[in-house]
C-alpha cells in the first residue's frame, strides 16, 4: 500500500508540476496577480507530494519490502542499515526521485526566500522550474518507475552494486544533484528574465546567491566522488578523466565563471548577456551529465543505466531544454545593452580574463569527452581520448588563469593601476621564484614544470594574503584598526580569500601527487618488507575476515620509517555472494605532508603463500582535500553575507502589476 501512495503521490505531483509550469507563466503575462499567486502554492503541494513519494520509496527500502522491484533489484536484507538507506538513490530510478526531490526543495526555496523579488519575475522562475519538473517527473513515471511491484514476492534482494557500498558514494550523488539542480535556479532566473527583457544589477544580485550554493554543492559532490574512486578502487589516484567525471567537472568550471561573471553584473552593469548564456550552458551542462550517466553510451563505474530507450527520452528533454532556451537566448539577447564601462586593465578586465579561460577550458573537456562518442556514432571507428589529451590542453590554461587569480582583486574596478598592483606582489613573485628554482634544484632528474605548479600556488597564496592584507590595512594603520576593519569586513570577502587560498592549497596537493608519487607492484609473502620512498612495509599475515554481507581477505602491514614504528595498514579484498563480485579497499595512512597507501591483490599462481601487492607514496595527496574544503567553506562563508540575506536592491522602474 505503502509503494502505491508513492506511485499516485508523484503522479500528482506531476499533474501539480502542469499547472505550476503554465498558469503563473500566464498570469505574468497578463498582470494578474492571482494566476501568478498560484506559483507559490503550487511549488509548495508539489514538494510535499514529491517528498511523501520519496519517504515512501526510503520506507520500502529500510523494511526490505522485496514486492518492490526497485527494492529487490538493489537491495538485501542483510545489507547494512546505512546502504539500505543510501540504497534509495544508489541506482536509476531512486536517483530520479531524488533529484525531482532537490528541483521541490529549490523551488520552495524561491517561495520562502523569493519575497523580494518582483511577482512577475517570482511567477516566470517559479514556471520555468516547474517545467524542469515535468520533464524530469514524466520520464520516471513513464520510464523509470520505482515502485513497480513483484509476483511472486521474491525472499531476498540482489543487493546493490558492492562498489557503491561505501560512505563515500553513499553521500555522493546527492551533494553532487544538489549542485547540477542548484544550476537550474539560474537558469530559471536566466529564462524569466530573457520573457521579461530586462536583466540589471538587482537582477544579477538575486541570481548570486543560487549560483554559489550550487557552485558549493557541486565542488563537495566532485570532492566526494574523487575520494572515493581514491581509497576503493585502489589505483592511487584521486582522478582519472573518465567521461562522467567530466560530465560533471563541466558544469563546474561554467559554473565558476557564472559565479565571477554574475559580480560584474551586478557592480558594474555589465556583461547582461554572457551572464545569461553561461546561466544556460551550466545548466545545459548538468543535463548533459545526467544524460551521459543515464544512456548507456558510456560503461562507467559511475553510471546508473544501459537502456538506450531511456537515453533516447532524456535527449529529447535534452533537447527542448538546451534548444528552446538558446533559441529564445538568440531572440533576446541583442535587447541586452552593457551600460558600464570600464578599462581593459581593471578588476572587470581580469573577471573577463577569468571567463575566457574557464570557458576554454570547458571546452576542451567537452570535446574531449564527446568527440569519441560522435565519432563512434558517425560510423568513423573507436578512439580512445585519454589523460594524455587533457593534461596537454587543460593544465596550459590553468597557468594563466592563477596568474590572473592572484592579479586580479588587487585591480580597481573600471580602471586599475596594473603598474602598482604588481608593485605590491614583487616580493610574492620573489618567493615564488625561490620556490620554483629550490624544489628544481633538489629535483634536478626531474622536468622544471612540477615545481613550476608549486611555484604557482606560492604565487596564488601570498596575492591572496597581500589582498587581505590590503583590505584590513595591516602595515598601514594601527592594529585595533586593524582589528576593526577585520571585524567588519563583508562575509563574501572572507569567502573570497578562503576559495582562493583553497584553490592555492589544491594547486600544491595536485602537482606534488601527480609528479613525485611512488609506486611500488611487487609479490610478497608474509615476514616481507618493501621500502617505498624511504617507508618500510613489512607484510605481517593475511588472513579472511567475515563482514555483514561480505567475506573479506585482511592484509596486515607494519609501516616504519628510520626504524620507528608508525603503525598499522589493513588493505582488504571483499567478495560479495550475492553479486558474486569482488572489490578493493585500500588502507591509507594521512599524515600533513603524504598518505602511505597499500592495495592487496591476488595470490601468485606460481608462488605459494606470496600475493600481489600495490604500495604507494603520495605526497600533499591530503592538500586536495585540504583546498577543496577551504573552497566549500568559503563558499559556506559567502552564503553567509547579510547582502544575500536581505536580497537585492529595488529596481528603479518596477514592473505595474494590476489584479485580476
Amino acid at each position: 500500500m505503502i509503494a502505491e501512495i508513492g506511485h499516485f503521490c508523484l503522479v500528482m505531483a506531476l499533474v501539480v508540476a502542469v499547472v505550476q509550469a503554465s498558469l503563473p507563466l500566464i498570469g505574468a503575462q497578463r498582470g494578474n496577480l492571482n494566476w501568478m499567486g498560484l506559483g507559490s502554492w503550487a511549488a509548495m503541494v508539489q514538494f510535499t507530494l514529491i517528498a511523501l513519494a520519496f519517504m515512501a520509496l526510503t520506507y520500502a527500502y529500510v523494511t526490505s519490502d522485496f514486492s518492490v522491484a526497485n527494492v529487490y533489484q538493489n537491495s538485501h536484507s542483510l545489507k547494512p542499515m546505512l546502504y539500505k538507506v543510501t540504497g534509495v538513490w544508489g541506482n536509476h530510478e531512486g536517483s530520479l526521485v531524488l533529484w525531482v526531490l532537490i528541483l521541490a526543495v529549490f523551488g520552495l526555496a524561491v517561495v520562502f526566500f523569493g519575497g523580494n523579488l518582483p511577482a512577475t519575475l517570482r511567477a516566470r522562475v517559479l514556471a520555468i522550474q516547474a517545467m524542469i519538473a515535468v520533464g524530469f517527473l514524466s520520464f520516471s513515471i513513464f520510464t523509470s518507475n520505482p515502485f513497480l511491484r513483484l509476483d511472486p514476492v521474491p525472499l531476498d534482494g540482489r543487493d546493490l552494486n558492492p562498489l557503491l557500498q561505501d560512505p563515500g558514494l553513499a553521500f555522493h550523488p546527492p551533494f553532487l544533484y544538489l549542485g547540477y539542480v542548484g544550476f537550474s535556479m539560474a537558469f530559471s532566473f536566466a529564462v524569466a528574465a530573457l520573457l521579461e527583457g530586462r536583466v540589471d544589477a538587482a537582477w544579477a544580485r538575486w541570481v548570486r546567491p543560487w549560483t554559489l550554493a550550487a557552485w558549493t554543492t557541486l565542488t563537495l559532490g566532485i570532492a566526494l566522488g574523487s575520494w572515493w574512486a581514491y581509497y576503493e578502487l585502489g589505483w592511487g589516484g584521486w582522478w582519472f578523466w573518465d567521461p562522467v567525471e567530466n560530465a560533471s567537472f563541466m558544469p563546474w568550471l561554467a559554473g565558476t565563471a557564472l559565479l565571477h561573471s554574475a559580480i560584474v553584473c551586478e557592480k558594474r552593469n555589465a556583461l547582461k548577456s554572457w551572464t545569461i548564456l553561461l546561466a544556460i550552458i551550466a545548466f545545459s551542462l548538468s543535463l548533459l551529465g545526467t544524460f551521459l550517466v543515464r544512456s548507456g553510451v558510456l560503461t562507467s563505474v559511475h553510471a546508473f543505466a544501459t537502456d538506450p530507450a531511456r537515453g533516447v527520452y532524456i535527449l529529447a528533454l535534452l533537447v527542448i531544454a538546451i534548444g528552446g532556451s538558446l533559441a529564445l537566448y538568440a531572440w533576446r539577447a541583442p535587447s541586452l545593452k552593457a551600460e558600464g564601462l570600464f578599462a581593459p586593465i581593471s578588476r572587470e578586465g581580469a573577471l573577463i580574463l577569468n571567463n575566457l579561460l574557464l570557458a576554454t577550458a570547458c571546452f576542451t573537456v567537452f570535446l574531449g569527452t564527446l568527440y569519441p562518442l560522435f565519432l563512434d556514432t558517425l560510423g568513423g571507428g573507436t578512439v580512445s581520448v585519454g589523460p594524455p589529451y587533457f593534461e596537454i590542453t587543460f593544465i596550459p590554461l590553468m597557468v594563466p588563469l592563477i596568474i590572473a587569480t592572484g592579479i586580479g582583486p588587487l585591480l580597481a574596478w573600471k580602471r586599475g593601476d596594473l603598474k602598482g598592483v604588481l608593485s605590491r606582489l614583487k616580493f610574492v613573485a620573489v618567493i615564488a621564484l625561490i620556490a620554483w628554482a629550490g624544489l628544481w634544484w633538489l629535483m634536478t632528474d626531474i622536468s622544471p614544470l612540477p615545481a613550476f605548479g608549486i611555484a604557482l600556488s606560492v604565487w596564488l597564496a601570498g596575492a591572496v594574503l597581500v589582498e587581505f592584507a590590503g583590505r584590513v590595512g595591516i602595515g598601514r594603520v594601527t592594529a585595533s584598526e586593524s582589528w576593526r576593519r577585520a571585524v567588519n569586513l563583508p562575509r563574501a570577502a572572507y569567502g573570497m580569500t578562503l576559495s582562493h587560498l583553497g584553490l592555492a592549497v589544491f594547486v600544491a596537493g595536485v602537482t606534488a601527487s601527480t609528479a613525485w608519487q611512488t609506486e611500488v607492484i611487487v609479490a610478497m609473502k608474509p615476514g616481507d618488507t618493501q621500502d617505498v620512498a624511504g617507508y618500510d612495509f613489512t607484510l605481517d599475515n593475511v588472513a579472511d575476515v567475515p563482514g555483514p554481507n561480505y567475506l573479506a581477505e585482511r592484509a596486515t602491514f607494519t609501516v616504519s620509517h628510520d626504524g620507528d614504528v608508525m603503525g598499522t595498514l589493513t588493505p582488504e579484498k571483499r567478495f560479495y555472494p550475492v553479486q558474486g563480485m569482488q572489490t578493493t579497499e585500500a588502507a591509507i595512512r594521512t599524515t600533513f605532508i603524504a598518505d602511505l597507501y597499500a592495495v592487496i591483490g591476488d595470490p601468485i599462481v606460481n608462488d605459494p603463500g606470496a600475493f600481489a601487492v600495490r604500495l604507494y607514496h603520495n605526497p600533499l595527496v591530503p592538500w586536495i582535500w585540504g583546498g577543496t574544503l577551504f573552497m566549500v567553506f568559503g563558499g559556506l562563508v559567502s552564503l553567509t553575507d547579510r547582502r544575500h540575506r536581505v536580497g537585492a536592491p529595488a529596481r528603479r522602474k518596477a514592473m505595474a502589476v494590476q489584479p485580476a
